[in-house]
């Protein structure tokens, strides 16, 4: 009964803490991960705490909730423009960075190459919570938020599959490439295929169940039942909570009421800050400062590897990808810089077992790394956002996004008092009245919106393509469901579907240089 009693004290004085210095990071403008890691060293040296750190900690109750958070939240349109460099920078990145990141700690530590390759799979996650967060704060344009943290979501899972591969050739000192590959394969295809089913049930559910209480219930179970099902039948549980949460966020809510909708993200959004306060707190209350200064030189040259390697995976890729997808180079120099470590790799440098030669040394060099990038790179991604331009937007672009998202607004509101009213519950006096105001406003902001074209004419053409892209996006759908019901054949759809796929990416060219365009001309 006292260890109880000592582990909730804990728990609350921790959460106490976080809170605090949550509200003071948000008065000094610095990001509250990088405060509460700070916080954590300090109260580390002036009075440790019996707080033990454990991969089963971070791995069976923060990350679910991490992952599951992220995805929910990401709009699976928005995500798809960014499909082709999410992918390449999350499986092929992945093994490049391990490759590369074990290459160098080999040669400038002298430590086995099979133990370097262990360190390079489990460091190259990575963990962009306090760039995602300051991008919401400063406005910075979506997409890239979109590309940041989607490679994020799914390098987790690549990183973790690849380190399981390393670490059992590593401890066997046999490695065999093609049973690598088939392993690779097996457990992250396998991890996709249940976060899918459980989503898919979930979403099917949560469509039908207008009960917010019970929603919510199902969401948080099932960002739990995925990742240990997954772990159940040895395959991905990170990759099994990461589809889940995509799955359920873009299906199942698609048919939820607007009072679900906001319970549910204010309820994630809430279980996110909690999960990411206490990690991050507990890193800084972990780290051992005589043993890091012990292997400084190591932890330096781990450095310098990650950055290199990340510097050849975003810049290398883009370049060789150019054609396949646009990316902007200033969004690259924020793809680099903006590669923060965190949980992830903490929680694998904490699972190597005690039989791994070096262990405490790769440690020490993972916790260093961790640190380097939230303190150094964490605070200075901010000045790189203003220095790039990235954060300052032309007022007639704020304008209309403003008026945009009254008007969305506006739609929303009036369907759902239609809603009301074919349900029975606004009598046809209340209805009429407010219909109608909803109408005049609907009517003041299509006005205003037109007006603003009229002013600033690059905005209905992007406009234009925009809604060009969801055309086609639709035409995508209802191929797909007249193919599920036998109006047409596997053939015709494929043919349709590819010509609908050559649009888009014509689009999206297109409209990645009226972007372009539009920043050159206000740099000019």
């Amino acid at each position: 009964m006292e260890e109880i009693l000592s582990t909730q004290t804990i728990v609350v004085l921790l959460v106490v803490v976080a809170t605090l210095v949550a509200i003071i990071g948000r008065r000094i403008r610095l990001p509250y991960t990088v405060s509460l890691v700070l916080v954590g060293l300090l109260i580390s040296i002036k009075r440790p705490l019996d707080v033990e750190i454990t991969p089963e900690l971070i791995m069976s109750i923060f990350v679910p909730l991490l992952l599951f958070e992220a995805a929910f939240h990401v709009d699976f349109r928005m995500l798809r423009e960014n499909l082709t460099s999410i992918i390449v920078l999350a499986v092929p990145g992945v093994i490049l960075v391990t490759m590369l990141v074990g290459g160098i700690v080999y040669l400038g530590t002298g430590l086995a190459l099979g133990v370097t390759f262990v360190f390079g799979a489990l460091i190259a996650a990575t963990d962009p919570v306090a760039v995602v967060a300051l991008f919401r704060t400063l406005g910075v344009p979506h997409r890239l938020a979109v590309a940041v943290e989607g490679e994020s979501l799914f390098n987790d899972g690549t990183a973790i599959v690849v380190f399981q591969i390393a670490l059992v050739a590593a401890l066997s000192g046999v490695f065999n490439p093609l049973t690598g590959i088939f392993d690779f394969f097996r457990i992250a295809v396998g991890g996709m295929v249940i976060g899918l089913a459980l989503g898919w049930l979930v979403a099917q559910l949560i469509s039908r169940v207008d009960d917010s209480l019970i929603v919510t219930t199902l969401t948080t179970l099932l960002a739990y039942g995925a990742y240990l099902s997954a772990e159940q039948f040895h395959v991905s549980g990170v990759l099994a909570v990461v589809v889940a949460g995509l799955v359920s966020g873009n299906v199942g809510l698609a048919g939820a009421s607007p009072t679900t909708k906001i319970m549910l993200f204010n309820l994630w959004e809430y279980l996110a800050f909690l999960a990411n306060s206490l990690v991050f707190l507990l890193i800084g209350l972990s780290v051992d400062l005589p043993q890091l200064w012990e292997n400084r030189l190591a932890i330096g040259v781990a450095v310098l590897a990650v950055l290199a390697s990340r510097a050849v995976v975003v810049y290398g890729i883009s370049w060789f990808g150019k054609r396949r997808f646009q990316m902007p180079v200033e969004w690259q120099h924020v793809l680099f810089w903006g590669g923060l470590r965190g949980a992830i790799s903490l929680a694998m440098a904490l699972s190597l077992p005690l039989a791994l030669p070096h262990r405490e040394m790769l440690q020490s060099m993972t916790f260093g790394v961790v640190l380097f990038t939230l303190l150094i790179q964490g605070t200075t991604i901010k000045a790189l956002l203003q220095r790039l331009g990235l954060t300052e937007r032309p007022q007639h672009q704020i304008e209309r996004e403003v008026r945009l998202g009254r008007l969305v607004a506006t739609q929303a509101g009036l369907r759902e008092l239609e809603r009301l009213h074919h349900d029975g519950l606004l009598t046809a006096e209340i209805w009429a009245g407010m219909r109608n105001s909803y109408i005049q406003d609907q009517k003041l902001l299509v006005k205003e919106m037109n007006q603003l074209f009229l002013d600033h004419a690059e905005l209905e053409r992007e406009m234009v393509l925009k809604a060009r892209q969801e055309a086609l996006r639709a035409e995508h759908v209802a191929l797909s469901d007249a193919l599920r019901r036998g109006l047409i054949s596997g053939h015709v759809n494929e043919k349709l579907t590819t010509d609908i796929d050559h649009r888009l990416e014509a689009l999206d060219i297109i409209l990645a240089s009226v972007q372009n365009g539009h920043a050159a001309q206000e740099e000019g």
